[in-house]
C-alpha cells in the first residue's frame, strides 16, 4: 500500500512533458487514467483498512486528490490544477470502494 501511494504521488507530481500522439489516445484520456488509478487506490485502501468508516475513507481520498492538484499547480513543473481531475479522482475511488464491497459481499 505505501509503495502504491508513493508511486502514485510521483506520477501525479512529476514534471509535465509533451505527450506524443498515439493511436489509442483520445480527448479525455487523462480523466480515464485518473479514474483508473484512483479506483485501484480506493480498492487497495479499503482492502488494507476494511473497518474504516466511509466518511473517513472519503475525506482522506478527497484531501489527497486536492493536495496533489494544488501541488501540481504550485510546484511549477509544467503541470496544472484541474478541478475535473479531482472529480475523476473521487469517482475512481468510489468505484474502487464499491467494487471491494461487492466482492466481499459476494464471496465472503
Amino acid at each position: 500500500m505505501p509503495i502504491y501511494w508513493a508511486f502514485l504521488t510521483y506520477m501525479l507530481l512529476k514534471p509535465g512533458e509533451e505527450n506524443q500522439e498515439y493511436w489509442f489516445m483520445f480527448s479525455g484520456i487523462d480523466k480515464v487514467l485518473h479514474v483508473s488509478i484512483f479506483a485501484m487506490l480506493g480498492f487497495s485502501f479499503i482492502a488494507a483498512f476494511p473497518r474504516i468508516k466511509f466518511s473517513y475513507f472519503f475525506q482522506i481520498i478527497l484531501i489527497y486528490a486536492f493536495l496533489t492538484e494544488i501541488l501540481q499547480e504550485e510546484m511549477g513543473l509544467g503541470r496544472s490544477m484541474e478541478s475535473l481531475d479531482v472529480v475523476a479522482d473521487t469517482v475512481g475511488c468510489l468505484i474502487g470502494y464499491y467494487i471491494y464491497k461487492m466482492l466481499i459481499k459476494r464471496f465472503f
